[in-house]
């Protein structure tokens, strides 16, 4: 998981019995391969089971070290508002003259023109998706409903999860709201939410 940000869910994870850790990584300046070894470095210093949890982009850098690194701790992963097939407001603020500085080379690269992905590893996956549409993506484009706000539903459908969850929160605030953190718990304890 992601910095400061993060702090109240991983808070809420500890007092579930986890032992959380934040991994951070420059996403305005880093680019993939960087990103992917950090994460990897960082995820098999710690002791098994390594349980991962990514919020948007972080969920993505989570897909591309499995997609890169095949002997990994066993644990589980979940994914939170991540736009694993693209995202229509990133591509939308990436036609802008700032855009890509906006954006950064990292999200450009994972959120605009984003391949079709799937999970096809032996760790379980499950999607939390959010669907109080609040957020600056609406301001930037006409998101497909469902959504978050930034993130629509059906960008955060990848084949192969074992469960996807669609819970009445916002982008912003899944990270911050004591049900996302509950059934993120939930599946990381029993693999379902």
């Amino acid at each position: 998981m992601n910095g400061l940000e993060t702090h109240w869910l991983r808070q809420r994870l500890e007092g579930r019995g986890f032992a959380p850790t934040a991994f951070t990584y420059r996403s305005l300046h880093a680019d993939l391969p960087e990103v992917v070894t950090a994460l990897e470095a960082h995820v098999r210093a710690l002791p098994p089971p390594v349980h991962l949890v990514g919020h948007s982009l972080g969920g993505l850098m989570l897909l591309a070290l499995h997609e890169r690194v095949r002997d990994l701790p066993e644990g589980r992963v979940v994914l939170l508002g991540s736009p694993v097939n693209g995202s229509c407001a990133a591509a939308a603020v990436s036609r802008w003259p700032i855009g890509p500085a906006v954006l950064g080379r990292l999200a450009l690269q994972e959120l605009v023109g984003a391949p079709r992905r799937s999970w096809d590893r032996s760790r379980e996956l499950g999607v939390i998706a959010g669907s109080m549409s609040a957020g600056l993506g609406r301001i930037v484009t006409e998101l497909p409903e469902p959504n978050d706000g930034t993130v629509a539903v059906e960008e955060t459908r990848i084949s192969g999860m074992k469960e996807h969850l669609v819970l009445p929160v916002t982008h912003t605030g899944m990270i911050f709201s004591g049900e996302v953190a509950e059934r993120t718990a939930r599946f990381l304890a029993d693999g379902r939410f």
